[in-house]
C-alpha cells in the first residue's frame, strides 16, 4: 500500500468520477506515476488532458482509469480531508507563542500548533518556514503557492534562533531569498517583543525586508500578546505610550521612503500600537488595500468607511429603540465613535456599548477576538441590553457559534435574556 491514500468521501453527480464509478471509500494513490502528497499535488497533476489514475477500491482492488478530459476540468471529487494529508505542527518555541500562554482545559484543538505553508495559502496562516525541506520550497515555487504568509519577527540570524527556540531559524530565512528570486509572492509578520526585537532591531528587519518589495507585499508590526498564564515563559514586558509612539514614528518613516521606490507603504503597525500611542488612524489609502487586516492592520479604519459609507445609504428617522453591543477595550473609544455618527441620524436610538475586560486571559488581553463568553455573561448579566446585543462575529470559533470556551450564541442568549 503507498504511503499517500487518500479515500473519497462523496462524488458529484454527472461527474466524470461519477461516469467512471467511483465511490464514497474508494481511494486515489497516483496520477501518471506521481503519488498524491496532499491537495496541491492532486490540483497540479488532475488538470492535465490525459490521466492515468491509479485507484484502491473500496473492495481493496487495485485499477488503472484512463481519462480523457479538458485541461483544468475537475474529476468531481471531494476528499475526506481537504488538505489530503495531516496538518505540519510548529517544532520551535517561540518566546511570544500565544498557545502557551493558555489555561488547562480547553479544547484539544486550541493547543495544537501549526507551522504548515499549505495553510498560509489556503487560510492565510503565517508560518516560520523551519519545517520546510527543499523539495518543499521547490514545489511552492513549481506550482506557484501564494502568497506565503512569513512569520519573520526577525532578519538578524542569531535573534531568530534565540526568539523562535530553534537553532535552524536563522537559516529559515534564506528560504525567503528564494522566493523571492523566483517571484513568489509574500507578506511577512514581525511580532515585536520589548527590548528584544524593537528599536534598532526593528529597524534593521524593516530594511532588510525592504529589499524583499514588492515582491514581498506588506509586512505588518504587532505587539506580543501577554495573558495572565506566563510561569516560566521569557519574562516579557507590556508596550508603553512611548514606545508605541517610537515604533509608529519608525514605521512611518520607512513608509514614505518604500513608498517613493515601490508605489507600496509596506510595513505597517497594527491598531493596537496606534490606540496605545493615541495617534490618529492612518487614512485608508496607506494600508494598500488592507493587505494586513487579519493581524489587526486597519480594522478600525475600515470599520469607519464602513459605518460611513453604510449611514450615507439610510434615510434617518425619530423611531426610538435600543440595542447594545460588546467589544474588546481596544477598539471600544472607536466603536463609542462610529456610534456617534449613527445617533446624530438617529437621535432616539440608544446604542450601548460595552467594553468587556478579558478576566479569563488576563487584563492585557484587550482585543475583542479573545473575548469568552463567560466574560460576556459576568459583566452584561446585569445591564438593560435593549432588543437585541450585537457582537463582533471574530469572538466565534470560524463558520460556527462557538465562544473560545465552548459556550455557545445561544447559552449566552439563555443567561442573559436577549
Amino acid at each position: 500500500m503507498k504511503k499517500h491514500l487518500h479515500k473519497i468521501a462523496w462524488v458529484e453527480p454527472g461527474s466524470i468520477a461519477e461516469e467512471l464509478g467511483l465511490e464514497p471509500g474508494d481511494a486515489i494513490e497516483e496520477i501518471n506515476g506521481n503519488e498524491i502528497e496532499d491537495i496541491f499535488d492532486y490540483q497540479y497533476y488532475v488538470e492535465d488532458e490525459y490521466l492515468d489514475v491509479l485507484i484502491l477500491t473500496k473492495d481493496g482492488e487495485e485499477c488503472v482509469l484512463e481519462i480523457e478530459k479538458d485541461e483544468d476540468e475537475d474529476l468531481g471529487i471531494t476528499f475526506e480531508s481537504s488538505l489530503m494529508d495531516e496538518y505540519h505542527s510548529c517544532c520551535n518555541k517561540c518566546m511570544f507563542c500565544f498557545i502557551d500562554q493558555m489555561p488547562p482545559g480547553m479544547r484539544e484543538t486550541l493547543y495544537f500548533k501549526d507551522d504548515d505553508t499549505r495553510l498560509s495559502f489556503l487560510q492565510g496562516n503565517y508560518v516560520t518556514l523551519t519545517n520546510l525541506k527543499d523539495k518543499d520550497v521547490e514545489r511552492i515555487i513549481r506550482f506557484k503557492l501564494a502568497p506565503i504568509n512569513i512569520s519573520v519577527q526577525t532578519t538578524n540570524p542569531e535573534l531568530r534562533c534565540m526568539m523562535l527556540h530553534n537553532r535552524f531559524a536563522g537559516r529559515a530565512l534564506k528560504i525567503i531569498d528564494r522566493l523571492y528570486e523566483a517571484e513568489t509572492p509574500m507578506n511577512g509578520q514581525i511580532v515585536l517583543c520589548k527590548g528584544v526585537n524593537d528599536g534598532a532591531e526593528l529597524e534593521r528587519s524593516i530594511s532588510d525586508l525592504s529589499k524583499y518589495a514588492p515582491v514581498m507585499q506588506s509586512v505588518s508590526v504587532v505587539p506580543v500578546g501577554l495573558s495572565k498564564y506566563r510561569d516560566g515563559l521569557y519574562p516579557l514586558e507590556p508596550f508603553t505610550k512611548e514606545d508605541a509612539c517610537a515604533t509608529i514614528d519608525m514605521i512611518e518613516r520607512w513608509q514614505k521612503k518604500i513608498y517613493a521606490e515601490h508605489g507600496i507603504h509596506f510595513i505597517h503597525a497594527s491598531d493596537e500600537f496606534y490606540t496605545l500611542a493615541e495617534r490618529e488612524l492612518p487614512e485608508e489609502e496607506r494600508y494598500d488595500g488592507y493587505i494586513q487586516l487579519e493581524n489587526g492592520v486597519g480594522m478600525l479604519r475600515l470599520m469607519a468607511t464602513e459605518v460611513a459609507d453604510a449611514l450615507d445609504k439610510v434615510e434617518g428617522n425619530d423611531e426610538p429603540g435600543l440595542v447594545s453591543l460588546a467589544t474588546g477595550r481596544l477598539p471600544y473609544p472607536y466603536m463609542e465613535k462610529y456610534a456617534g455618527w449613527i445617533r446624530k441620524k438617529f437621535p432616539n436610538r440608544t446604542i450601548n456599548i460595552y467594553p468587556i475586560r478579558n478576566d479569563f486571559f488576563g487584563e492585557r488581553i484587550t482585543v475583542s477576538g479573545l473575548i469568552t463568553a463567560k466574560d460576556l455573561i459576568a459583566q452584561l448579566k446585569d445591564k438593560n441590553l435593549g432588543e437585541y446585543l450585537l457582537l463582533p462575529i471574530n469572538m466565534f470559533r470560524i463558520g460556527e457559534t462557538v465562544f473560545l470556551d465552548d459556550l455557545t450564541a445561544e447559552d449566552v442568549e439563555k443567561a442573559l435574556q436577549v
